[in-house]
């Protein structure tokens, strides 16, 4: 059984730092589904790829909200 990756980017304006950086890294990494994470201090971005059957995009960014950068809609 084949899983499927989707990729999303996500704007999250309050990236303001290799800390920041560091952490949503991390937080998005330890996340069950996802597959990839690059945070982005310049463009204030994050490319996440994940297995949509085992973590929803919803639930990506309500982690990046509850560690304090709310993803910009």
């Amino acid at each position: 059984m084949s899983s499927t990756i989707e990729k999303a980017t996500l704007t999250a304006p309050d990236i303001s730092c290799g800390h920041c950086v560091a952490t949503i890294n991390r937080v998005l990494g330890e996340l069950d589904g996802v597959s990839h994470v690059e945070t982005s201090e310049a463009t204030k971005q994050v490319q996440v790829e994940f297995d949509p059957n085992r973590v929803s995009l919803d639930q990506i960014e309500a982690t990046l909200d509850d560690e304090g950068y709310p993803v910009q809609k």
